[in-house]
C-alpha cells in the first residue's frame, strides 16, 4: 500500500501566520499552496514555494473563491467560465511563483466550498478541469474520491488523483458528513489512521454501513490549520509506516 500526505498551507496573509507550515512541511509529501484567492498573498505564496523545495516537498496549486473574510468555506454562485478563469489565474500565478523559485507545480487541488460544490456540481466540476487542462495538461488534478470533480478530471484525460481525509468522516454516498452534523470531524489520531487503513485494505470508501465504494485511493489529506495539526499529522504519518503503507509523493502514490 502506497500514500501520499498532503496538506494546505501558505494561508495567511500578510503579517497574518495560518497554521503551522514549518511542521508539515517536515512531514507531509504534497503542499497545497493558497494561490491569493482564499487565502495567501505574493510574499507569503513564494516563502512557501521556497519553504516546500528546500523539504523536497511536492507543490501544488490550491486555488479557491475570491473570498479572504470567509477563508473561501462560504458558496458562491458563479458562471462555469467565471470558476474556469479563476482557476487559470490563480494557478497560473502559482506556476510564476514556483518558476521563479526554480521549482515546478506538480498538482491542482481546490480549495473549501469550491471544492466542495464541484463534487456535487458536474458543470462546476467540468469548468475546473478545463481550466487546469488549459494551464498544463500534464498537472495532476488531486479531487476527492468518487466525486464529480474526480470524474471530470478523468473526462479532460488529466492524470487525476483520489483523495480522502484523515479528519472526516464519510456518508452512504461517499460524500464528507457535513460539518454541522455530529460526528462529522475525527479528533483522535488513531481513529484517523483506522479509517485510512479501512479504506485502503478495502479497496475504496468504507461507508457507515460497511458498504464499499471501489475506488483508487492516492492521497490523504491532513489539514493544516488547527492549533494542534502538525502534531496530529505526524501521528498519522506514523500509524501509516508502523502498518507497512508507503509514504511518497503523488507522482509515486499513482504509479
Amino acid at each position: 500500500m502506497k500514500i501520499a500526505l498532503n496538506a494546505d498551507m501558505g494561508e495567511g496573509f500578510g503579517p497574518w501566520p495560518m497554521g503551522d507550515d514549518a511542521g508539515l512541511l517536515a512531514i507531509v509529501n504534497t503542499a497545497n499552496i493558497a494561490c491569493g484567492g482564499h487565502a495567501g498573498d505574493p510574499m507569503t505564496m513564494r516563502a512557501t514555494v521556497r519553504a516546500a523545495k528546500a523539504a523536497g516537498v511536492d507543490i501544488g496549486a490550491h486555488p479557491g473563491f475570491p473570498d479572504l473574510q470567509g477563508f473561501g468555506r462560504r458558496e458562491m454562485r458563479l458562471s462555469a467560465a467565471e470558476v474556469e478563469a479563476l482557476v487559470i489565474a490563480q494557478t497560473g500565478a502559482m506556476l510564476a511563483m514556483a518558476a521563479a523559485e526554480g521549482a515546478r507545480v506538480v498538482h491542482v487541488k481546490p480549495h473549501g466550498a469550491l471544492n466542495n460544490m464541484a463534487c456535487r456540481e458536474d458543470a462546476l466540476a467540468d469548468a475546473i478541469a478545463r481550466a487546469v487542462a488549459a494551464v498544463d495538461a500534464g498537472l495532476i488534478l488531486l479531487a476527492p474520491a468518487t466525486s464529480a470533480l474526480f470524474r471530470a478530471g478523468a473526462r479532460t484525460g488529466l492524470r487525476t488523483a483520489a483523495e480522502i481525509f484523515a479528519d472526516r468522516t464519510y456518508t452512504e454516498t461517499g460524500a464528507l458528513t457535513p460539518r454541522s452534523q455530529p460526528r462529522a470531524m475525527i479528533h483522535d489520531p488513531a481513529e484517523s489512521v483506522a479509517q485510512i487503513l479501512r479504506f485502503l485494505r478495502a479497496g475504496g470508501l468504507v461507508a457507515p454501513s460497511g458498504a464499499v465504494l471501489a475506488t483508487q485511493l492516492h492521497s490523504v489529506c491532513v489539514h493544516g490549520d488547527g492549533p494542534n495539526a502538525a502534531a496530529i499529522a505526524a501521528r498519522v504519518r506514523d500509524g501509516l509506516k508502523a502498518a507497512g503503507v508507503r509514504l511518497g509523493g503523488l507522482a509515486a502514490a499513482m504509479a
